[in-house]
């Protein structure tokens, strides 16, 4: 059943990286910086230039999420961009927002509700718009 890495599409899952890539940094770059500086506590803090660990990193956990995602798709045999979505919906919700939000609940993260909100949305939408592109260039 999960012999199937001869059958992925690379090409898809390049693309399924470079979406979570733009997605995280228009996410946390541009649409909701001052809220994720807020649940780290640090809005007081000038905002720096990223060190590569933090470029580089992102990117490599979205490149193996990507993988993952597109071995179970095939394995399942999702086939239409509905049952990408429900999938998507199933994987953002049920793995990486659910870790997301007890990552955050730790001593080390002030405000966890608020982090698991910012990071856990943007890791539900990254399970949608992953699957869906999966489905849709398979």
């Amino acid at each position: 059943m999960f012999n199937v890495l001869s059958e992925l599409n690379w090409i898809a899952i390049a693309a399924g990286t470079v979406a979570l890539s733009v997605l995280g940094i228009l996410w946390f770059g541009v649409l909701f910086p001052k809220v994720y500086a807020i649940a780290l506590g640090k809005q007081d803090e000038q905002p720096t230039p990223p060190a590569p660990i933090f470029i580089v990193g992102p990117f490599v956990c979205g490149l193996v999420t990507t993988i993952a995602s597109a071995i179970l798709i095939c394995a399942f045999k999702i086939e239409s961009v509905a049952d990408g979505l429900i999938f998507g919906a199933i994987v953002g919700i049920g793995y990486l927002t659910s870790t997301t939000v007890n990552t955050g609940i730790n001593p080390n993260i002030p405000r966890p509700l608020v982090y698991g909100l910012v990071s856990g949305s943007y890791f539900f939408l990254a399970g949608l718009f992953v699957s869906v592109i999966l489905v849709a260039l398979k």
